[in-house]
């Protein structure tokens, strides 16, 4: 007991000292974030992010400022719960209200291929790539999370630009399907980008289509996407905080998530 309180004790204090820094992985929720267009045939389309006025002191109203929010659960920088995918609607702790939330604290496995998709914004991360990363930094750890870091965080401010939607079909890179089962033999926890969604722009041309919804969920494993910052964080060595809201039986939920890093 008198250990995990002196480890608690340091972690506060490095916090303190700013030998441990918080990178804020998350990109700010609001009117003008950019909204994901769902498939037609596959549902209704979100709505924008809203905030109704309830009472407002700044227009005399009392002594409080409070909205009703209206957002979808995958609006911005989100997390995805198994059970947003009909592969993961099996698992009875695939819903944002009954993951065990030690789950939400894992390490971090960060793979930089900005140069790669400044060249071809379609482009693929394959085994090759995760490979040679672990060439570099060992093997990708067991229950931690493999974020992509595309740079295409520098896109959230333009919609148009961060969608990149010709003739219907999405320019963004993500995984391919042996990526993603890669991933799985490493029992990762999840897999995050900074794109819209975790999958490829065109990820209905895989087999099978969606990976990284589709095998990823189908194992109980998370996604995250609309992530920020990602050039803040090492290739290994940090900690990420990925704790959605307590929505019951929720598929997903935007989120503040944040990294540790050692200085």
């Amino acid at each position: 007991m008198q250990a995990s309180q002196n480890v608690l004790k340091d972690f506060t204090a490095c916090l303190g000292t700013g030998a441990i820094c918080v990178v804020d992985l998350t990109h700010p929720l609001g009117p003008e974030t950019p909204m994901i267009r769902v498939p037609e045939g596959h549902g209704n389309q979100p709505p924008p992010v809203q905030l109704e006025p309830i009472a407002d002191y700044r227009d005399n109203s009392g002594y409080a400022r409070w909205s009703t929010l209206i957002v979808a659960e995958h609006a911005g920088t989100h997390f995805d719960a198994p059970g947003h995918w009909f592969t993961g609607a099996k698992y009875k702790d695939g819903t944002t209200d009954s993951i065990e939330p030690k789950r939400f604290v894992a390490p971090a496995s960060v793979i930089d291929c900005t140069d790669e998709v400044d060249r071809n914004a379609d482009f693929i991360l394959g085994v090759e790539h995760l490979e040679e990363w672990e060439g570099k930094y060992g093997i990708i750890e067991k229950g931690s999370w493999l974020l992509f870091r595309s740079g295409w965080a520098r896109r959230f401010s333009d919609p148009a630009s961060f969608l990149n939607q010709v003739n219907g079909t999405y320019h963004s890179p993500g995984p391919d399907p042996a990526a993603v089962q890669f991933l799985l033999d490493r029992d990762v926890c999840g897999y995050g980008t900074e794109t819209i969604g975790t999958d490829h722009g065109n990820a209905a041309m895989f087999d099978p289509v969606f990976p990284a919804h589709n095998l990823m969920h189908g194992a109980n494993k998370f996604g995250m996407s609309s992530l920020n910052n990602l050039d803040h964080l090492p290739p290994v060595g940090s900690l990420v905080v990925t704790a959605p809201l307590k929505i019951v039986e929720g598929s997903g939920s935007p989120l503040r998530a944040f990294g540790f890093v050692c200085e």
